[in-house]
């Protein structure tokens, strides 16, 4: 199961994978949707425990997004995963294999 299919990667039904893109520095925005550009950065977010945060860059611009999920605990899981895949190109990361945690 891939990270991009996986069914714990949603909100209230609706897959998290991949998130909005929002344009937050650069020269422009590019208006991008889908996986595209390299993770930088994960942040747990402190005050809601079911999201965290991703910052990549796509083409001298910085972008955000935000993963939304119905359990608490997985979020944690896939917060950790992600860090550990920072420097990574988004696609690559929605090509990793969680079957592990089904």
């Amino acid at each position: 199961m891939l990270l991009r299919d996986h069914p714990l990667v949603s909100y209230k039904g609706v897959p998290s994978w991949p998130p909005r893109w929002i344009w937050i520095d650069g020269p422009e925005d590019k208006r991008p949707k889908g996986e595209f550009g390299i993770l930088k950065t994960v942040l747990l977010s402190k005050h809601w425990v079911n999201r965290c945060f991703l910052l990549i860059f796509h083409e001298e611009s910085s972008y955000m997004g935000c993963l939304l999920f119905d359990d608490y605990v997985f979020c944690g899981q896939i917060t950790k995963l992600l860090e550990a895949h920072c420097n990574r190109r988004i696609v690559d990361i929605g090509s990793l294999d969680l079957s592990h945690t089904l």
